[in-house]
């Protein structure tokens, strides 16, 4: 099946049409579908790239949560501006974020943290994410050190791990279609906050 994007399928709010998508996607029972790739840059202009799971989306951005010790925490931080890719290839459908980013308060990291599973809770203690690691076996002694430690009580969020948020400044929908002639539509937030929109070469 040809699927196509006309405008009579887009919404003035694109956060309101990727919640669409994103609905589309859990519908068709997709694996992994909140994962998204984050990349970002430092101050020397080189740039990397991960998968990252989206942990909440509304009308202030995309959230995902890290060690804020972290590779992509300290280019945030010296460069605090980012780009996210969805990919939903069963669906033949891509959507691109771009904007600033912020670090989430305290109380929504910690709303967050608390819902984690205890392992994982545990796990953030543990790892001093992207240092060197002689053994794994040390991580899995560590880890098992503060499961005792923490043993009958909750596990608190770690002052070096939580959340952010992507600002969108510009999102495009990506629907794939035959002989490579894809249907695209970027918007970009205007100076008032309105969003406009324009269909795009394939």
């Amino acid at each position: 099946m040809d699927a196509s994007l006309t405008e009579s399928d887009l919404l003035d709010d694109p956060i309101a049409l990727f919640e669409r998508w994103f609905a589309d996607a859990v519908a068709a029972e997709l694996p992994q579908l909140n994962a998204m790739t984050l990349a970002t840059g430092g101050t020397d202009g080189r740039v990397s790239a991960r998968v990252v799971l989206l942990k909440g989306v509304d009308a202030r951005g995309f959230e995902f949560f890290t060690n804020y010790e972290s590779r992509k925490a300290g280019e945030l931080a010296a460069n605090p501006q980012a780009a996210l890719a969805f990919l939903w290839i069963q669906l033949e459908r891509q959507v691109r974020v771009v904007g600033d980013v912020e670090r989430l308060d305290a109380a929504e990291s910690d709303a967050y943290f608390a819902t984690r599973p205890r392992g994982s809770q545990i796990g953030a203690w543990a790892s001093q994410q992207s240092q060197p690691l002689a053994d794994r076996a040390d991580l899995e002694a560590h880890w098992a050190e503060l499961e005792e430690r923490y043993a009958g009580v909750a596990v608190p969020r770690p002052p070096h791990w939580g959340g952010f948020r992507v600002i969108p400044r510009e999102i495009e929908f990506w629907q794939g279609r035959t002989n490579r002639l894809h249907d695209r539509f970027a918007y970009t937030r205007a100076a008032d906050g309105s969003w406009q929109r324009a269909r795009l070469q394939p």
